[in-house]
C-alpha cells in the first residue's frame, strides 16, 4: 500500500481485480448476465490477430457501457498541437515554462513543444510540457497515443477507469491509448513532461549481454486495483482525436469500472528502482544502458521512442573523459531535467527545462564541463542528487511555432560551447 492506494506489481502481467467481491465472471469474458447487473466491455490496445505475446487488451465490468454518450463537438485546443515551425538543424533549449495565473487543469495546461510525425500516423512521438494549478473536474482520454508522464514538480493523483495512481517527481506513469483518466493536484500546482507515443506500445528493452537482471525490473512496475465512482451527475469527457480536442457531456461519471482483467493497464514506476549499469574499467558504454522503456520501430535497434534516464550513479572509469562524449547522432534527442544538475552542463539547463539536439547536430558537454573533466583528478566520485532524462527517437522533431516564439527559448544556447578553444600542441610535443 502507498499513499492509501494498493497496487498490482509486474510489467505486462495478466491481472484480475474487483472492487466488489464476485463482480468478475469466472471462466468466461462476456456472460449473458454479468454479476450485479454490470456490462462487459473490452478495450483493445492491439489488433485482435497480433502474436499472443504482443496482445494488449482488458475486459471491463462497468455500470454503463462506454457507448452511452452523445455526439462529440470540437473544442479549442489551447496550446496543444501545431502549427509547426520549419524544421531546424539548430540546437534548441528552453527555460522552464511558468505556472499559469488563471485556474488551469492538466489538459488546459498542456503546451506542445515538439512533434515528430503527425497524429494520423501509426508511429512517431510528440513532446508536451504541462503546468497546472487546478484539479480536473472533466475526464480525458487520448485516441491518438499512449501517454508517458514525467512529473517534475508537484504530485499527480490520477483516477483512471482501472483504478487510482499516485505519482510524484522521480516517478513516471503511463496511460494506455483509449483509457479514460482524471488528474488531481494534491500539492495545488504541478509541472512536468508528457511524451505521446504513437508507435508500438512501450515495453522493457531487451537486456542482451547484460543478462537476466538489471535496468528496470518488471516487479517494480505498479498497476492500480479496481476502483469506481457511482456518481450520476453531468460529467464532461474530452478526447484527443487526430490532434484535436473533442468534448461531450455524460449524465454520469465514466470512471465506473467495478472489476477488470487483462494486461492493457495504466502503470507507474519509481525511477530510483532503476538498476544502473556502468563501466568499472575505462571509457563508458553507450547511453542505451540507461533505457527504462522502449517503443520499437519496424527497423530492429532503431527505436520509435526510447525513454532514457541519467540517475545518481558512481563514476570510476580510469584515464577516461567521463561526461557524455561529443557526438553527432542519427537519432533525435530531447532532454529534460527533473531535479539537480546534469553532469554535462553547468548552468542554463534547469529543472523543468527542455533541450533538443536533432539528427546529426553536433553536441556534447559545454566548455566549462569539458575543461573540468579533462583536468580533474580521476578519483571515484558519485553523481548524486540529480535526475535527467531523454526522449530519443528516430523521427525528426520539429518545434511548434509557439515553442519558437515564447520567451523561455534561449537565444544564446550555442554560446555554451564557445570556450572550447584549440589545445593542439603539435605532433612532436
Amino acid at each position: 500500500m502507498e499513499n492509501g492506494l494498493t497496487y498490482l506489481a509486474g510489467f505486462n502481467n495478466e491481472f484480475a481485480t474487483e472492487a466488489v467481491a464476485g463482480a468478475l465472471p469466472v471462466g468466461q469474458n462476456s456472460p449473458q448476465k454479468p454479476a450485479f447487473g454490470l456490462y462487459a466491455e473490452q478495450i483493445s490496445g492491439t489488433a485482435f490477430t497480433v502474436p499472443r505475446h504482443q496482445s494488449k487488451r482488458v475486459w471491463l465490468y462497468r455500470l454503463r457501457p462506454s457507448a452511452v454518450h452523445g455526439p462529440y463537438r470540437r473544442i479549442d485546443n489551447g496550446r496543444l498541437g501545431g502549427p509547426l515551425a520549419e524544421p531546424s538543424p539548430n540546437r534548441l533549449r528552453w527555460d522552464p515554462l511558468p505556472f499559469p495565473e488563471r485556474p488551469t487543469d492538466f489538459i488546459a495546461g498542456l503546451t506542445t513543444m515538439l512533434i515528430g510525425v503527425g497524429a494520423a500516423a501509426d508511429n512517431g512521438i510528440a513532446v508536451h510540457i504541462y503546468a497546472a494549478n487546478e484539479s480536473m473536474r472533466r475526464v480525458f482520454w487520448n485516441a491518438d497515443a499512449e501517454m508517458l508522464l514525467v512529473p517534475q514538480q508537484g504530485r499527480l493523483h490520477i483516477d483512471t477507469e482501472l483504478g487510482q495512481l499516485s505519482v510524484a517527481p522521480n516517478e513516471i506513469a503511463v496511460i494506455p491509448r483509449g483509457i479514460r483518466f482524471r488528474v488531481a493536484l494534491p500539492d495545488g500546482t504541478a509541472r512536468g513532461y508528457v511524451c505521446e507515443n504513437h508507435g508500438a506500445v512501450l515495453r522493457l528493452p531487451d537486456l542482451g549481454p547484460i543478462g537476466a537482471n538489471g535496468l528496470a525490473n518488471p516487479r517494480d512496475f505498479l498497476s492500480p486495483t479496481a476502483w469506481f465512482e457511482e456518481r450520476d451527475e453531468p460529467t464532461e469527457i474530452v478526447q484527443k482525436f487526430m490532434g484535436g480536442l473533442w468534448s461531450t457531456t455524460l449524465d454520469h461519471s465514466p470512471l465506473d469500472v467495478v472489476a477488470w482483467h487483462g494486461n492493457l493497464t495504466p502503470y507507474k514506476y519509481d525511477l530510483s528502482r532503476f538498476m544502473t549499469i556502468n563501466t568499472v574499467s575505462f571509457d563508458h558504454p553507450d547511453p542505451s544502458i540507461f533505457t527504462v522503456l522502449t517503443s520499437p520501430s519496424e527497423t530492429a535497434g532503431v527505436a520509435n521512442l526510447d525513454f532514457v534516464i541519467f540517475p545518481p550513479r558512481w563514476m570510476v572509469a580510469e584515464h577516461t573523459f567521463r561526461p557524455p562524449w561529443f557526438h553527432r547522432n542519427v537519432m533525435n534527442e530531447c532532454m529534460g531535467l527533473v531535479h539537480g544538475a546534469y553532469d554535462a552542463k553547468v548552468g542554463g539547463f534547469m529543472p523543468g527545462g527542455l533541450s533538443l539536439h536533432g539528427m546529426h547536430s553536433a553536441h556534447g558537454p559545454d566548455a566549462v564541463s569539458t575543461e573540468r573533466a579533462m583536468s580533474t583528478d580521476l578519483a571515484p566520485h558519485k553523481i548524486d542528487n540529480t535526475l535527467a532524462f531523454m526522449f530519443e527517437t528516430r523521427h525528426l522533431l520539429s518545434p511548434t511555432r509557439h515553442a519558437t516564439t515564447i520567451p523561455q527559448l534561449q537565444p544564446g544556447y550555442d554560446a555554451v560551447w564557445n570556450g572550447l578553444r584549440k589545445t593542439y600542441t603539435g605532433a612532436n610535443a
